[in-house]
């Protein structure tokens, strides 16, 4: 990884504690597969070509398709996610972009129809810290390696 500042070294107590919120995600109960695709979704937005190719490479070691992780971008206009998948990707992309005021209380019922509070509240930790990264990433200048 190329990047401006090491964060880790830098502050490396703040990036265990971010780090062990990542591995309760992890472990959490939701889908390895759900949780790249909201990764990858969210890293898109932000911009974050470390974490974009982190994600991608992790989706597709972890059995999803190029196919399907090409299309994230584009997952309204295609028929390859279920809908929950679909409903964690809205969610995911109106928390990322909260600064444009989405109207959540659509996006929330959906959500409340494809998963239980407890999962709906692990997926917004994930979002949550996955924004996160993206802003340690993009800040300190992260970038993959060719």
């Amino acid at each position: 990884m190329i990047m401006r500042l090491e964060y880790y070294n830098a502050s490396p107590a703040a990036y265990k504690a971010w780090f062990a919120v990542e591995q309760y995600i992890r472990g959490c109960g939701l889908e390895h597969g759900l949780l790249h695709l909201i990764k990858l979704r969210a890293s898109q937005i932000n911009g974050c070509a470390f974490c974009v190719d982190m994600h991608s490479q992790e989706g597709l070691k972890d059995g999803d398709s190029v196919r399907r992780l090409f299309a994230v971008s584009a997952w309204r206009d295609t028929s390859f996610f279920s809908p929950r998948e679909r409903a964690a990707l809205a969610w995911t992309e109106a928390l990322t972009q909260l600064s444009q005021q989405p109207e959540l209380d659509a996006v929330y019922e959906d959500l409340k129809a494809h998963f239980t509070e407890k999962e709906m509240v692990d997926l917004t930790v994930a979002i949550s810290t996955i924004n996160g990264w993206n802003r340690l990433s993009v800040g300190f200048g992260a970038q993959p390696k060719d």
